[in-house]
């Protein structure tokens, strides 16, 4: 029986070792942990496709590869992360060797539940976006997408691992929804947005897309791949069936190349103390993520 994989814990583990190697304002260089720690870095040619990255280790010599097949710096520096989260994780590296000396990633917000590679995805998150830097980025910054630019801007993340982080961090509600034509991938909510009232749809991989802005954005193709933006109004109500007609901001950008969109939801609205524990969003990210940092954006 597979173990439950620790997902908070992965990301105070990147957070902490961001603060150990010295980082205390954005971006945080995976490159430069990597060479600190006498790892070899290699870059695999674009031509080299349908891999992220992996891990070898030889002796006592460890080595991490990269595809550079996505030219994005941000998705490039994800993938260096989560090898690290294989190298630093405790019991990571025993039960890759236990199998093999070389690991083969697709990193990224894995599809599947497989523990080592969900908890690698999130220390990779918490390493180059530590909470304790992206609070301050967020106290600086416009409420919504523009925030999540800001960030991805100054971390070299993608806009979407930007935007999961901006709604784990964020002082004010936020949600994310990542789609694809009618479909929701997944998506995520502020500890504020849960306390903006009761609802009944929690967005989750493979719900259809409501009536809305996103749904016609998506019908055009060519919104997606120029990653285009557009910015409305929606409600609590409509998208969220919730128990108050709380008007939202609904955000989208197309992620390009990855084919996805980014909808982001704010508001001014002052949230309730949402009632959940750290336990009951570690079930909640495990039911509902089966997210992929978008390489494209």
């Amino acid at each position: 029986m597979s173990r439950v994989p620790k997902l908070s814990h992965a990301t105070r583990e990147g957070e902490r070792y961001a603060k150990e190697f010295g980082f205390e304002s954005l971006p945080v260089c995976p490159k430069k942990i990597a060479n600190d720690l006498d790892i070899s870095l290699v870059a695999k040619a674009p031509d080299q496709k349908g891999v992220s990255g992996g891990i070898i280790f030889q002796g006592n010599e460890v080595g991490i590869f990269y595809s550079t097949d996505i030219r994005n710096v941000g998705f490039q520096n994800f993938t260096i992360g989560h090898e690290l989260g294989h190298y630093l994780l405790e019991g990571h590296p025993e039960e890759i060797k236990r199998i093999a000396p070389l690991h083969i990633s697709r990193a990224g917000f894995s599809e599947g539940n497989n523990a080592i590679e969900l908890e690698a995805d999130h220390f990779s998150a918490g390493l180059l976006m530590p909470s304790y830097l992206v609070r301050k980025e967020l106290s600086n910054a416009q409420i919504g997408l523009e925030g999540i630019l800001g960030i991805a801007d100054r971390a070299n993340t993608s806009v979407s691992a930007s935007a999961i982080r901006a709604a784990q961090c964020s002082p004010y509600p936020m949600a994310i929804v990542v789609s694809r034509g009618d479909t929701i991938a997944y998506g995520f909510l502020s500890k504020g947005f849960k306390g903006l009232g009761k609802f009944k749809n929690f967005p989750r991989k493979g719900d259809p897309l409501p009536a809305s802005a996103t749904l016609n954005f998506n019908k055009d193709t060519d919104n997606v791949r120029a990653a285009a933006q557009q910015c409305g109004q929606t409600s609590f109500v409509e998208w969220f069936d919730g128990n108050k007609n709380i008007a939202l901001d609904e955000e989208i950008i197309g992620l390009g190349e990855y084919g996805y969109t980014l909808t982001v939801f704010s508001s001014d609205a002052l949230p309730e103390d949402p009632d959940d524990s750290e336990e009951d969003e570690e079930a909640t990210l495990i039911e509902s993520w089966t997210p992929k940092f978008a390489r494209g954006r």
